[in-house]
């Protein structure tokens, strides 16, 4: 059918309407709260069973999962303008940038390594096949989309389906696992944002009390002139639509570099902040309205996520996909367990947790996750990884671009090594240089109760 603005309506009406339901059984049925829930996680999970991929009961369209970009997008850009760059947040980011180059790293090069001289000689799988781990677990659907793509079109027919397989099992890992280790953090304290014993208004996710509702912003134009939502709102999707043309122009000019919109957004919103503060008008944006934009920018993207899943089967593949998704769960589990609470200390599982859900499935579902244990995004997490993305970056573009390339040149085993010993410095330099927090501390800016609503302004989500 073909694609028209009332697609769009009728697909953000359905998810609207599953988010509606996600928060009706959170506030009314036991184990929605005991799990805390997010609504838009359930919204996701109802789509992808009721719509076109399974029961074929909600018409939603082929394109839903293509909102997720634009989405991700709009939250980086949120996230810019509404920041703190603090000292603890830049003392936070170089143990945040330390942690998420190595894990990112290690990832690709333990898996690639493992797919040439493991599951090649075991299983008889190409020697590209151990890097369909990374590309769908820390990459998500859209590394998966353009690796995959990339390699098929140079004849790995499997590649694509591969790589959405691992996505969708990454993702379903991430929110099994993330549900039970936030709902253990939560328990036993190991939380710095939600008390051991929940109130009623976290268990239900609804604030019955009238007096009790905070604000979601505050004004900071006259309604007569424009309505502040729509500034703020215009303001962020004006940054958007720069960062996208400025893609468009890159990609012209060197058609094999592909950067994230999300990623050119974020300098973009950088840029626009540093204009506000030239022209002397540094709180031309409220960052509380800021945060609310982005928030539910988070919201939708986490159900159109979710709900646009669909599992790949590859028969053939079976045995060492098997294999493969259980060592990469393995390998997540330990950045968890072992590498969070090195790397931030006492209060680490605001941090873990994100780390969990990217390490499985993408920025976007470790955003989500960082929801249910920090629901204000006060923690500093986002702030912190904002900033740390700066330094971040190259290596996540370089890898989708750069991936492809060395299969075709036969270079794949020489990518395996390269990355896990750029891995290897990236985790040394926090040793090396004493970023680590000390026996007892926290890092970042989880304690600061002025890094509020920054974090918050990075609350929106993403599917890279």
């Amino acid at each position: 059918m073909e694609y028209t603005p009332y697609s769009l309506l009728i697909d953000v009406g359905w998810i609207s309407l599953l988010m509606v339901v996600g928060n009706f059984l959170r506030r009314n049925v036991r184990i929605f709260q005991s799990l805390l829930m997010p609504a838009p996680i359930t919204a996701g999970l109802l789509g992808m069973v009721l719509g076109p991929q399974v029961l074929d009961l909600i018409g939603f369209s082929e394109h839903i999962g293509t909102y997720t970009s634009l989405l991700i997008a709009v939250v980086f850009a949120a996230m810019a303008y509404g920041m703190d760059l603090t000292p603890s947040v830049r003392t936070g980011a170089k143990t945040m940038w330390s942690y998420s180059t190595g894990m990112f790293m290690a990832q690709w090069g333990i898996f690639i390594l493992l797919g040439v001289f493991l599951f090649a000689p075991l299983f008889g799988t190409e020697n590209w096949f151990g890097m369909m781990l990374p590309v769908g677990f820390v990459g998500g659907f859209g590394t998966a989309a353009a690796v995959g793509g990339a390699l098929e079109g140079a004849g790995a027919a499997a590649a694509s389906s591969l790589g959405f397989t691992s996505a969708t099992v990454g993702t379903l890992a991430a929110i099994v696992g993330g549900i039970i280790f936030t709902t253990w953090g939560v328990r036993t304290g190991r939380t710095s944002q939600m008390p051991g014993k929940l109130p009623w208004d976290l268990r239900s996710g609804y604030i019955d009390e009238l007096d009790q509702r905070p604000s979601i912003g505050r004004a900071t134009t006259n309604p007569s002139a424009i309505e502040p939502l729509a500034l703020h709102l215009g303001v962020i999707v004006l940054t958007v639509m720069i960062a996208y043309f400025i893609n468009g122009f890159v990609n012209d000019l060197f058609p094999n570099i592909s950067i994230p919109l999300f990623a050119m957004s974020f300098v973009i919103g950088l840029l626009g902040r540093v204009f506000f503060h030239v022209v002397k008008k540094p709180d031309y944006l409220d960052k509380d309205t800021v945060s609310s934009i982005s928030g539910a920018s988070t919201d939708y993207l986490i159900a159109f996520g979710i709900a646009s899943i669909a599992p790949a089967v590859v028969a053939e593949y079976w045995q060492p996909l098997l294999l493969l998704f259980v060592l990469g769960v393995i390998f997540c589990l330990i950045f968890f367990f072992v590498m969070s609470p090195l790397f931030f200390g006492e209060k680490w599982l605001e941090r873990g947790i994100f780390g969990w859900g990217w390490a499985t499935a993408a920025v976007a579902t470790g955003i989500a996750l960082l929801k249910i244990v920090d629901p204000k995004l006060k923690s500093g997490t986002l702030n912190e990884y904002g900033v740390a993305y700066v330094g971040f970056a190259p290596f996540e573009i370089g890898m989708t671009i750069i991936a492809p390339i060395a299969v075709l040149a036969g270079f794949t085993a020489g990518l395996g090594w390269a990355s896990l010993l750029i891995a290897l410095v990236a985790l040394g330099l926090a040793v090396f240089l004493g970023w680590l927090p000390g026996k007892g501390e926290k890092t970042g800016s989880g304690a600061s109760p002025g890094s509020g609503s920054g974090a918050n302004a990075g609350a929106g989500s993403s599917a890279q």
